[in-house]
């Protein structure tokens, strides 16, 4: 059995290395991938074009603007002279935010009244007003604050006005609140699995398609040494696929790996065993590449969505958190995220653990009683 299984993985690792274009598509688009989605995944807004609406024409107005501007946040790309404007501007993209200061401002803070300023948002893209509102809350209290310091006079024997709670916000884990030290581990993890699924899918399928598989067959290989020489290579190159990406996280954009090598090594293993068996499962329901093509989209991109990648999966329907269950992403990102950044070991880890090593074994079992009935057909 072990001559025969040696003799598969060899044949596989040639394959592998003499098709110098497929070796390339499995290093390269996954660099160029890592690279990209590492920049463009984040929730972090930058330079928001804004429209100002200035009635009041006076200092403090002018150093609310000052505020906005100076945040790097917000861009002031126009200046309005009447609602028309903003109205105008909002409707034809000019701007995403616009701040209307009413006049009588400067008057309403001198006085310690309620100074109210407007801002209007296009809701179009919601996920970006979101962030933006926070950021402009952020910047009207810090205004707020200044303007009650300065108007506090330097010698004065008044104590200045207490409140009842002071947040002090002390993030751990990710003290800058960096969200690529978020998006980097699940890119990592989702990469992966799109790699693995597809190559151990294609595979075989192929395998199928240009009429190899049966001669195969008809050799002394057995079908469990023929699944073992076809998985056990796209197994490996999974682990070097995210030793690979890992290191573009730590040495590129900087994130901090503070956990054990073994952890994420056991927690890796178990879920390209996972991986893999969905690939080998996918592999059972085509005849053609074309057919596995489809499949494979179908099946990953909703496990990559209902990941927890980026949406949390306590605000999904519960018909859909039912779902993630049997989805061995979401137990990966919780690994490779509680490593990377949190430092845990197996003691904490092993629902998690426990839960891919479940799911490969169903999948790999499932995934080899339909190949072997596949081939009885």
């Amino acid at each position: 059995m072990f001559e025969r299984l040696r003799v598969m993985l060899m044949k596989e690792f040639l394959q592998i290395r003499r098709d110098r274009t497929a070796l390339m598509r499995m290093i390269v688009p996954l660099i160029i991938q890592m690279l990209v989605f590492g920049y463009a995944a984040t929730f972090t807004v930058h330079h928001v074009s804004t429209v100002v609406l200035d009635l009041d024409q006076s200092q403090a107005s002018r150093d609310l603007v000052s505020h906005f501007v100076a945040s790097g946040r917000f861009d002031v790309v126009a200046t309005a002279r009447n609602s028309a404007e903003v109205k105008r501007d909002i409707d034809h993209d000019v701007a995403a935010i616009a701040v209307v200061i009413h006049a009588g401002f400067e008057r309403d803070l001198g006085n310690g009244k309620s100074a109210p300023l407007q801002i209007l948002v296009d809701g179009t893209n919601s996920n970006t007003a979101l962030i933006a509102l926070g950021y402009i809350n952020q910047i009207v209290a810090q205004f707020s604050a200044d303007e009650a310091a300065r108007m506090q006079p330097p010698h004065s024997s008044l104590a200045p006005p207490q409140i009842g709670v002071s947040l002090q916000p002390v993030p751990w884990f990710n003290p800058g609140l960096d969200d690529t030290w978020f998006f980097i581990p699940g890119v990592i993890g989702s990469l992966t699995l799109m790699q693995v699924v597809s190559l151990t899918a294609f595979a075989i399928v192929r395998e199928r398609e240009v009429g190899t598989l049966e001669q195969i067959m008809v050799s002394p290989i057995r079908p469990a040494e023929f699944i073992l020489g076809k998985t056990v290579p796209f197994f490996l190159i999974g682990l070097g696929d995210i030793a690979l990406v890992s290191g573009i996280g730590i040495a590129w954009f900087r994130v901090p790996f503070i956990g054990s090598p073994l952890v994420m090594l056991i927690g890796s293993s178990l879920f390209l065993l996972a991986a893999v068996g969905m690939g080998l499962l996918l592999s059972t329901f085509s005849r053609t590449q074309q057919q596995a093509f489809a499949l494979n989209f179908f099946f990953v991109n909703p496990f990559f969505i209902l990941s927890g990648f980026a949406f949390p999966i306590a605000a999904m329907p519960k018909l859909l958190q039912w779902f993630t269950l049997i989805n061995p992403l979401r137990y990966f990102l919780v690994v490779i995220r509680a490593v990377f950044l949190k430092g845990v070991g197996l003691d904490v880890l092993w629902p998690e653990l426990a839960a891919m090593a479940a799911l490969a074994a169903v999948m790999l079992t499932v995934s080899v009683l339909r190949f072997r009935s596949s081939l009885d057909a």
